[in-house]
């Protein structure tokens, strides 16, 4: 597979995130890009208009978009939203008011996330962040954001971290840039 091809592989893989991103291990918090309508309507707050919305305005640049086409529902409403529907956040370009979209992320919090800046990794975001939170709430942070990978220098096991991506690719991409 020539380089060219991997690259484009790649960038098909993450289309509604990045092209090439690291994110977050997610254990049920639907991309608004992504959701099926039932799974939508599923979500705590989400009538009919605003699940067709939702579809017909995909895909969003930001969460700062979805949050605009939620703005008719109240704050709390839109709390509980979040933790069942949320677009991940670039942790090296999210405004403050982005990453306070995050449930439960105080000032406090985004100060911290922002502190570290860039991030290179999920790894290094563990690790950080980690030093204010336990590992149970490093993961749960962990499915609303996600971190670029530069593809000049990324490793294999950084490709790994993209969704869809398989060993075979890394395989491929390390050959042909030999």
């Amino acid at each position: 597979m020539s380089l060219a091809r991997t690259l484009t592989t790649l960038a098909a893989v993450g289309t509604c995130i990045s092209a090439h991103a690291q994110v977050g291990n997610n254990s049920g918090v639907l991309n608004p890009d992504l959701a099926t309508e039932a799974e939508l309507s599923a979500v705590p707050h989400l009538d009919s208009r605003l699940v067709g919305a939702i579809i017909e305005q995909r895909p969003f640049a930001d969460m700062s978009e979805v949050d605009s086409l939620l703005s008719s529902l109240s704050e709390t409403q839109r709390d509980e939203t979040y933790v069942k529907l949320f677009l991940p956040i670039n942790l090296n370009s999210a405004s403050r008011a982005e990453i306070l979209l995050i449930p439960d992320v105080n000032e406090r919090m985004a100060h911290e996330f922002e502190e570290y800046r860039p991030y290179t990794s999920l790894e290094q975001f563990r690790r950080e962040i980690g030093k204010y939170v336990d590992v149970a709430e490093v993961a749960r942070l962990e499915q609303y954001v996600f971190v670029p990978l530069d593809l000049n220098s990324a490793t294999g096991e950084a490709f790994l971290t993209i969704p869809g991506v398989g060993a075979r690719i890394t395989v491929s991409s390390r050959s042909t840039s030999a």
